[in-house]
């Protein structure tokens, strides 16, 4: 499928006490105002190296979060989405989640000063609570993703540590995105790679229709880290939002 919408039904770097914010990127994409600040919460296990490639193609911030960039304890949702909203520019945001971070922003992105809501591969969807189940949606997604990325991948993993993201997963995973994003009044973009297994095309639609202005975009041969696989094709969702 190109990449387009469906309808859903279907510059320095700053410590914060969360973690670190660090601002990047070659440029802004046209369409996202000079005044708009774009904000990314890497997904699980992941860190602010996630979004080196993305940082080519429009000025990103980062902010990691404990289970997400830091090695520290995790706490409920609400308690991260606090956090994260301490983090935030004064300025209008534009909130991009990446896979377990989309349920903290979708419940971040009630605050007045996001203006529009980007969530990648969004977790979770309820049939992937089963550890069996989860494990084969994992390695099918898995080995549709290019291998180049193992060993990026795998330093941010070992810098977040196991026990943190085993923390995030169980705190995270029963959250109902769905119930959050029917809050949110900001337009909100589901991403989805085409063969993503952890984000199957019905629960991507699902997510992005329970927000008020949701829509979906599928993104070819993508699966799920389409923040490092795909960097252009998201920062033309991030202009066209």
């Amino acid at each position: 499928m190109p990449v387009g919408s469906t309808p859903g039904d279907a510059r320095h770097s700053a410590s914060t006490p969360v973690g670190s914010r660090s601002g990047g990127g070659a440029g802004r994409p046209s369409g996202v105002p000079r005044s708009v600040s774009v904000v990314l919460v890497p997904g699980l296990g992941l860190d602010e190296r996630s979004a080196r490639r993305l940082r080519r193609e429009v000025a990103v911030d980062v902010v990691v979060l404990p289970g997400m960039g830091r090695r520290s304890r995790v706490p409920a949702v609400d308690e991260l989405a606090r956090r994260l909203v301490d983090a935030l520019p004064p300025g209008p945001v534009l909130l991009v989640g990446h896979s377990q971070s989309c349920q903290v922003v979708a419940a971040a992105a009630v605050d007045p000063r996001v203006v529009g809501v980007v969530l990648c591969g969004p977790t979770t969807d309820p049939r992937m609570r089963r550890l069996r189940v989860l494990a084969v949606r994992w390695v099918r997604t898995a080995l549709a993703e290019p291998w180049w990325q193992v060993p990026l991948v795998v330093g941010q993993w070992l810098r977040t540590g196991p026990r943190a993201m085993r923390a995030l997963w169980r705190a995270a995973s029963p959250d109902a995105i769905e119930e959050r994003l029917a809050a949110v009044t900001a337009p909100v973009v589901v991403v989805r790679g085409e063969r993503d297994a952890l984000c199957p095309a019905d629960w991507a639609a699902r997510v992005a229709g329970a927000a008020p202005e949701g829509r979906l975009v599928e993104l070819p041969g993508a699966a799920h880290m389409v923040v490092q696989t795909h960097p252009a094709q998201l920062a033309a969702v991030i202009r066209a939002l």
